[in-house]
């Protein structure tokens, strides 16, 4: 069995109060737990920023505006340019005007943070978010 190390974590009362809801609404049984699993996520979110030449495999989740002129067009301009990155894409309708793209992508860090940046920065793209999973 490896070895476990105690830790003394603080919190402001507000967000230990959401943090409680939102487990006990999840089903954990302890906050160790639930907090092993965040630190976990967080470790997995921030790793692959360091490791620029390695291979990684995620999605990138992007929300925008399809009624801004020109967007479409640019966002299928950028994607074909780093083409050899994405493995497959998924289009949904949100609403009258937004749309949620998920894109899967494989490739060096470096160029999925080149991809993100440029996705990230066009006119009428809302929200991107990106996801690698290193384990």
């Amino acid at each position: 069995m490896s070895k476990v190390t105690r830790i003394g974590v603080t919190f402001p009362p507000e967000l230990l109060k959401d943090f409680d809801e939102v487990i006990s609404k999840m089903g954990y049984e302890s906050r160790s737990k639930a907090i092993q699993d965040a630190v976990r996520l967080y470790v997995s979110e921030r790793k692959w920023l360091k490791e620029e030449n390695t291979t990684q495999t995620g999605i990138l989740l992007m929300v925008y505006d399809h009624e801004v002129k020109g967007l479409e067009s640019e966002l299928t301009e950028t994607q074909h340019h780093h083409s050899s990155l994405i493995s497959s894409t998924m289009h949904i309708h949100l609403g009258e005007r937004d749309c949620l793209e998920a894109i899967a992508v494989k490739g060096k860090a470096s160029e999925i943070h080149e991809l993100s940046d440029e996705l990230t920065t066009r006119r009428g793209v809302k929200i991107l978010k990106t996801m690698i999973v290193t384990v």
